[in-house]
Order: structure tokens, then sequence, then C-alpha cells
């Protein structure tokens, strides 16, 4: 995994924000981790370090979710980013801690590392203002997560969980974006879908939607990317758009209010976006090919990952009481 920090060549006056994350879900129950690493930059000023924790647990409850942000974010000898002189991430895994949660995380990349953005010029190109990479759009991890609620909360043991490794970068969030990734499909273990879809505005014109991401299925890759059909909400979204090789792709997430997380996301030039999301979300990607009939369906319980972001306020998804920037 080849990821490499961007903050770290941010000039003084540039207003930037940075994130490192993993999700990672157990193969048996509807229980998932989310931990993201960013780094949040105003103009003129030094950047901050946050390390966000979420773990998805239905049968416990209300996601948990905590927030802690350090001054001086640094990038540690063969890693990505270091928040607080305690909590790490790079390309062999996490340590660290967030209020009451504590872990010791490792992961293999199971898949190459997935450039979204196609030319490759795009991420020097002012827009998209949001860049993205996968270091590892799937992954296999170990390790454990304590959530330090005394005995009656067993440490979390990852060993054998599957999910992703997630970079992105930039000036300023999307007006409206989707992400979708997915694993532990039935029947095909080895498949996994990471999909981003955004709205972008460019001075007062919002774009259509558009997405970028991969498919992997049966052995074969397909990119996905170009416009999209999108019905979205924090619960639910339907996302149709095409794929190499004359493939028609429409993906299905699907996200049972209690198990979604809300935070707050800040651009850093001013305003903020609310942003929902479940990493343990139900996930059914159709695929048909041109010109052929039939096709095929993959299907996840709840390995699947629904974000949405969003300026509107009013979608009932209760806010983390954190702020950012």
């Amino acid at each position: 995994m080849r990821a490499e920090p961007v903050f770290p060549h941010a000039a003084l006056d540039a207003g930037m924000y940075e994130s490192f994350y993993l999700r990672a879900v157990s193969p048996r129950e509807p229980l998932g981790v989310w931990l993201r690493h960013t780094v949040h930059k105003r103009p003129g000023r030094a950047p901050k370090g946050s390390v966000w924790c979420t773990v998805f647990d239905p049968a416990r409850g209300t996601p948990f979710m905590h927030k802690a942000t350090f001054e001086d974010p640094a990038v540690p000898p063969g890693g990505w980013i270091e928040i607080g002189g305690r909590t790490a991430i790079g390309p062999a895994g996490a340590e660290g801690e967030c209020g009451p949660a504590r872990w010791s995380i490792g992961f293999a990349p199971l898949a190459e590392e997935l450039h979204h953005l196609r030319p490759a010029l795009l991420y020097r190109a002012p827009l998209p203002r949001t860049k993205l990479t996968s270091p590892a759009p799937l992954a296999r991890f170990d390790g454990v997560l304590h959530l330090g609620e005394g005995a009656t909360r067993p440490p979390i043991d990852l060993a054998g969980w599957r999910g992703m490794v997630g970079h992105n970068w930039g000036s300023e969030h999307a007006a409206r974006w989707i992400w979708l990734h997915g694993c532990d499909f039935s029947g095909a273990p080895e498949a996994w879908l990471d999909l981003a879809v955004g709205r972008v505005r460019a001075g007062s014109v919002l774009t259509p939607w558009i997405a970028n991401g991969a498919l992997t299925s049966d052995g074969a890759s397909h990119r996905l990317s170009g416009r999209a059909a999108v019905h979205a909400d924090p619960s639910c979204a339907e996302v149709e758009l095409r794929g190499s090789g004359g493939l028609a792709v429409r993906v299905s997430a699907r996200a049972p209010r209690e198990s979604i997380a809300g935070w707050r996301y800040a651009d850093p030039g001013g305003g903020e976006h609310d942003v929902a999301n479940c990493s343990v979300a139900a996930l059914q990607v159709t695929v048909a090919r041109r010109g052929e009939g039939g096709r095929r369906v993959l299907r996840s319980r709840f390995g699947g990952a629904y974000e949405l972001g969003m300026a509107e306020h009013d979608h009932g998804v209760p806010l983390a009481p954190f702020d950012d920037g």
C-alpha cells in the first residue's frame, strides 16, 4: 500500500483536509468498526489532527461514537499519520485510542490499490476538490478493539474480518456525496465494491451525480464511472450507472435507522456538512451486460458501508456532540 500523506506539504495560507480510515465488519453478525484519522487545516492556521471511532453493534443499541482532537499531527516512521502521540495508522495497521476506546489492529490487502479518478491528471487538477484512493479496497483484519466499558463489554476480536482501507484529501468537500463499499457477498467471498458518487459545485453550477470506483466479481474487475441516477436518503440509496465492458450496474443500500452514525464534517474554508454513515448496511449489486440476457446479483446482509454527505440538517439522524475544524 503506497499511500502518501498530503498534509505535511500544505502551504501556510492553504486550507485543506485529509483522512486515512478503515472499516471492518464481522463475517458472522452485524458488528462493524469505522476508524478515521484526519487532518483539518484552515487557511493561515496550523493543522489539527483528530481521531474518530465508531462501533456499530445493533444488538447493543445505537452506535458508539467518540472523537478527540489534538495539535500537531505528524507522520510517524513508516506510517501515514500520527495523532496525539498515541494514535497512528500506516500500511500495516492502526494502533491508538479515542475516549474509552483503544485498539491494536493489523490489516493485509486482498486487492490492489484503487485510484478512483481517471485520468490520473485529475489528481493534480483543481476539480474535483476532493481526491480519493483506497490503498486496500478489500482487506483482511486481525487485532482487538476495547471499548473500556468493564466486564460487561468483552473485547471485540477482529480476526478474520474483512473491509477496506481508504484515503482522501482536498480543499473542500463535495456539495453532496455518497460512498458505498461492499464485501462478504453471499457465494462470492472475493467480490468487492468501492464506489464514490458526488455532486460538485463549480461557481453557481451544481454538476449531475458523477460516479467513480470499481467492482470486482467472478475474477474480473470493472471500472465504474460517469453519470449516475441516484435516489438517496440517510437510510437507503439506489444508484444506477454504467461500468466498463458494457455493464449496467444497480446498487441498493439499506441502513437500519438505529444503526446510522451521524457526524459533522467541516470544510476548511467555512461551512459544514452532516454525514450519515452505516458500516453494517445491507447491500445488493445487480449487474447486467449490454446485449446479453440474464444478470448477476450480489447480496451482502450486513457487509456494506453506506455514507451520505449533505448540506441539509433536517434529515432526522442525531449527530454526535463533536465539532469539526
